[in-house]
């Protein structure tokens, strides 16, 4: 059996076109090899390489999009045709909002381009026409992908309302400690409000119906379904990641929801309690200061939260209630 053709250095870490192939001086049977793949029409990549981490970790990998997601997006970029753009849930994914699995999409990748232009077909493709005026492009981490405002919009078709409302906390978020390289918020709370005032067609009533949710301050998705079960439960709203001192100005900690009339706290504990044990115990020091200080601390852990969610909400009434509050 004849050995292949090596692989030109400067392909083996990255997606590329057949076009790219052949200029590298690959033939188009040298490109139907065992050791290439095929994403897309036209696409090849080395077989079990880490497309994208070249050169070190990207920036999106890990902390937004999955290696795979990464992959996909990457090989895509390498045939996008002028005016395209990354949409729908590809682009939440890479805004970095946290999608639940079943809304992810799968592995075909949401592709836009504007009208007149046709929609992008093929296999992996799921292809969009969009007539928007309002439609922008942004480039982030050197993927084309449609706005913070527009993404939000057309997740209004997908996503079950309060999985909307907690994009929208994560695309409205002013973080606590800004990273210079990932500017936020990626859309302001005014700017996103205008945009579905002014919203028509699919998906309409779901994001007139989740912006007045929508709030600046919370800082993961469990965060935001914790605030609207306590909402929906018909309990008041807190204020979101506010930092707690003692009566003598001590910092005490910076906690995930508050209600600072009754001295009652709610924190979500995610599963880094679990697996972390040196977070764990700061953890445990920073509520046992805030016990000590006053304050009532209510902790909902996952189960609480996506397998009991009434319950939960009734352990944070009997707390407000036993300070005082009343419907």
């Amino acid at each position: 059996m004849p050995r292949l053709v090596q692989i030109p250095p400067q392909l083996l870490d990255q997606p590329f076109t057949v076009a790219t192939g052949r200029a590298a001086g690959l033939s188009n049977d040298r490109m139907l090899g065992p050791d290439l793949e095929s994403p897309f029409y036209a696409v090849r990549w080395p077989r079990d390489q880490a497309v994208g981490k070249a050169g070190g970790p990207h920036p999106l990998v890990d902390g937004f999009l999955t290696l795979a997601e990464h992959r996909l997006c990457a090989a895509y970029r390498t045939k996008m045709g002028a005016g395209q753009f990354f949409s729908h849930t590809t682009a939440a994914r890479i805004w970095g909002v946290p999608l639940p699995r079943d809304s992810r999409g799968g592995a075909d990748v949401h592709v836009s381009t504007r009208a007149p232009s046709v929609a992008p077909r093929g296999r992996g493709v799921v292809g969009h026409r969009l007539g928007g005026r309002d439609v922008l492009i942004r480039n982030r981490f050197d993927f084309a992908v449609a706005d913070a405002a527009t993404t939000w919009c057309q997740l209004a078709e997908l996503l079950r309302h309060d999985d909307l409302v907690a994009a929208g906390d994560h695309l409205v978020l002013t973080p606590a400690l800004l990273d210079p390289g990932d500017i936020r918020p990626h859309v302001s709370l005014a700017e996103l409000t205008a945009r579905v005032a002014g919203l028509s067609g699919r998906g309409v009533r779901a994001a007139r119906r989740a912006i007045v949710s929508v709030r600046d301050g919370a800082e993961s998705r469990p965060e935001s379904l914790v605030r609207l079960a306590l909402i929906r439960a018909g309990l008041p709203e807190p204020e979101l990641n506010i930092d707690i001192r003692s009566a003598e100005g001590i910092f005490l900690g910076r906690c995930d929801m508050v209600y600072r009339r009754w001295r009652v706290i709610v924190e979500y504990d995610g599963d880094q309690h679990r697996t972390d044990t040196g977070q764990y115990e700061k953890d445990i020091g920073r509520v046992d200061r805030l016990i000590a200080a006053g304050w009532i601390v209510v902790r909902i852990r996952m189960q609480g939260l996506f397998g009991g969610s009434v319950a939960s909400a009734a352990r944070v009434e009997a707390a407000l209630r036993s300070r005082g509050w009343r419907p």
